[in-house]
């Protein structure tokens, strides 16, 4: 996410850091650097003037000159203008009002206002404990209602069905009367897509805002289209009284213009980004940890509250335990840990929000997050038998030609995955018994080369720590 961006920040932001003093003359080659960073992501310009401007003049203060690391206070200065610019912090929604809460979902055709009122939903049950019903407004694309129905029934959220031949308000009214008789805490209402900011469009879709009045209206965009995205939020929110943002499609977004651009040219905050195609993958928007992430610090906190919410913890307790009383780490326990993993978002969301990802290598980095890799490895061992995944040890000639041609791979690649798994299995033996996991650290050590980054022996498990 945001990784151009990324890297020509923390190229800038290099110069700049190790200097015993911070003047005029040295930093404007690197409040330069960080413009054009900036302009080629897409960044409104006023919004980069507003940016820089901020920057030159408290790094010229008396706070930077009488720091002790001037770059580090420089580094300081510019996390905080973006966090400031991005909203300061996580903008929620308006539960507390009198239930049903509706939330009016509107953007542009494309933009995945269907699949976000899905996750959005997904979000509410699943961590506020809410119940939620969705509705379908759009009566002009003959596939939207039956995809909003599909998709509820993926999350678990009640659906009101509605056909092309009545009116959005009509619907809207009705969806919220049978919210109301269920005692729903939420009912979110689906609006069609707008090909373009057209009148006849705009006319509607506040005739619906004004006939149901929502507590929340949320615009829903595209983070690929740059600048152009706080430009179409500028338009709905002088049309509509939009309380807040949907960005959606960021893990596909190296830019970062719209992340950067939407608040200061809205005033609306952005509550909610997008990070993958899967339904529970719609992250409440944290500015200081988007920030965090662009300038290559990580988010280690949203990489917690992932684990929290993601990581089967009783199956990793079964693994624990089983470890630290000696009976052993199989391949089914191997495959239990790499489907864990990209219940996660894969090696590629991990590393996203790991610190000092920026200084990895692209080719590693692109090797070390490729989890078509991940994929292959669980494909290899779904064909083994049951007696192979317990003893390894026996999958030798004839069974490894059965198990690759059965997953779909080579034997080189099933010998690099025994590997690994071997390498895994000796560190799983040091956990055995008392002071087992430091033991266990000081092999995982001898393992890592210089920079922290494992050389391949896949991960230990999630759990006991």
């Amino acid at each position: 996410m945001f990784e151009s961006l990324s890297d020509r920040l923390s190229g800038a932001l290099k110069s700049i850091q190790g200097k015993g003093k911070i003047t005029e003359d040295n930093i404007k080659d690197t409040l330069r650097e960080v413009r054009m960073a900036l302009l080629e992501a897409d960044v409104a310009l006023p919004v980069v003037k507003e940016f820089i401007g901020a920057i030159k003049e408290r790094a010229l203060g008396t706070v930077v000159s009488k720091a002790l690391d001037p770059g580090q206070a420089f580094l300081k200065i510019v996390n905080e203008e973006m966090i400031k610019a991005m909203g300061e912090e996580n903008d929620s929604l308006n539960l507390s009002a009198k239930p049903p809460v509706v939330i009016l979902m509107a953007g542009l055709q494309g933009a995945g206002k269907t699949t976000s009122a899905g996750k959005l939903s997904h979000l509410l049950i699943n961590r506020e404990k809410k119940s939620v019903m969705v509705a379908s407004a759009d009566v002009y694309r003959p596939a939207a209602i039956k995809q909003l129905e599909t998709v509820a029934g993926e999350v678990g959220a009640n659906f009101f069905p509605s056909t092309p031949d009545q009116k959005p308000i009509d619907i809207a009214n009705n969806a919220i009367a049978e919210a109301r008789k269920q005692f729903m805490d939420v009912v979110i209402i689906d609006t069609a897509g707008r090909l373009a900011v057209d009148e006849e469009m705009m006319n509607e879709i506040k005739a619906l805002h004004a006939a149901i009045e929502p507590t929340e209206t949320l615009f829903v965009v595209d983070a690929m289209t740059g600048q152009d995205a706080a430009n179409t939020a500028k338009a709905f929110n002088d049309a509509l009284p939009l309380t807040g943002v949907i960005l959606t499609k960021a893990d596909g977004d190296a830019r970062g213009g719209a992340a950067l651009s939407i608040r200061q040219i809205t005033g609306k905050p952005i509550k909610f980004i997008g990070m993958g195609e899967k339904l529970d993958q719609l992250e409440p928007f944290h500015p200081e940890r988007i920030a965090s992430r662009i300038l290559g610090m990580g988010d280690v906190l949203s990489l917690i509250e992932e684990v929290e919410r993601k990581v089967d913890k009783k199956q990793a307790e079964k693994v624990a335990k089983k470890i630290i009383k000696g009976k052993g780490f199989d391949l089914a326990d191997f495959r239990e840990q790499l489907m864990q993993m990209n219940n996660m978002g894969g090696m590629a969301g991990l590393m996203d929000k790991l610190p000092g990802m920026g200084q990895i290598p692209d080719a590693v980095k692109q090797k070390a997050m490729n989890d078509k890799v991940t994929d292959r490895m669980i494909a290899m061992i779904n064909s083994m038998t049951p007696k192979e995944r317990a003893r390894p040890e026996l999958i030798k000639g004839s069974r490894k030609k059965r198990i690759a041609n059965g997953s779909g791979t080579s034997i080189q690649e099933l010998n690099r995955l025994l590997k690994q798994f071997t390498q895994m299995q000796k560190m799983m033996k040091k956990m055995k018994g008392p002071g087992g996991m430091m033991k266990m650290m000081r092999g995982m050590k001898g393992m890592m080369p210089p920079g922290g980054m494992g050389g391949g022996g896949g991960m230990p498990p999630f759990g006991r720590r």
